[in-house]
């Protein structure tokens, strides 16, 4: 005999297994359609701004100003998946250049970002903590020590992609010792929220009409004679800031929410 309950149960996988197959099949010719690009580019920019324009910053929030305290220019740091509204968290006149992998999965927050004003410089953190930096990191990193030089902060996601996240990698702690500039850890959440549990960042994606927390921790300095001791020291540090930060601006939306 034929189980009717498992057979109805079957129906709805097989579309959706159809669905996703289909998604498959179209979704590689229009990532690769500029007319597409542009238009998902031109909506993403828009719901940002309507986020940030619909969370005002709850009572406890660090001021923006409070990025300058180690003076200027500065790095500024965020852990993927938290990072998506840092066009709107520099202090008013600050230049800013970020850095974006070279991977797929970043080309979209790049072009986003391109429509913000903000300059964009390609590579990575690197997986090898014994090599430094790899995939055109050491590259970029020497143009983000530049754009420094001349008065341009820089802005950069500590955790390596598809790494472990919440666990900093060394390029921002490389760049800091390169540029004597300190580096700032900057954590933002809003009380409406998406958190994508299936990605490995645990990406959350800011929704209109709540309120916003920043934490801003202390500044970081990285000694230009630090060594690998001392480079691994600061790392630590820096993953300990953002994660306490975390931590303390999800006690601040939480429960205001």
């Amino acid at each position: 005999m034929i189980d009717q309950n498992s057979a109805t149960a079957k129906a709805p996988r097989r579309k959706a297994g159809a669905l996703k197959r289909f998604w498959r099949s179209v979704r590689g010719p229009l990532a690769n359609s500029p007319i597409v690009r542009s238009m998902i580019v031109w909506l993403i920019t828009q719901f940002f701004r309507l986020v940030h324009l619909t969370n005002p910053r709850l009572k406890g929030s660090s001021d923006l100003e409070d990025m300058k305290r180690g003076g200027e220019p500065f790095i500024a740091v965020a852990w993927h998946g938290q990072h998506l509204m840092a066009p709107f968290l520099m202090p008013r006149g600050v230049r800013f250049v970020a850095m974006f992998s070279k991977s797929k999965d970043a080309e979209l927050n790049a072009r986003v970002a391109e429509r913000f004003g903000v300059e964009i410089v390609r590579g990575s953190g690197g997986r090898d903590r014994s090599k430094g930096t790899e995939k055109g990191g050491a590259r970029a990193l020497l143009v983000l020590k530049k754009a420094l030089a001349e008065g341009k902060t820089a802005a950069m996601i500590a955790d390596i992609p598809h790494g472990t996240p919440r666990d900093s990698g060394p390029g921002v702690i490389l760049l800091a010792k390169l540029s004597g500039r300190p580096i700032l850890p900057i954590c933002y959440l809003t009380t409406r929220r998406k958190v994508l549990e299936k990605s490995w960042d645990k990406t959350t994606i800011p929704l209109p009409f709540g309120k916003s927390g920043l934490i801003v921790g202390d500044p970081i300095f990285v000694p230009d004679d630090a060594d690998e001791a001392m480079l691994e020291a600061k790392r630590v540090e820096l993953t300990n800031s953002l994660n306490a930060n975390t931590k303390r601006v999800h006690e601040l939306v939480d429960g205001a929410a």
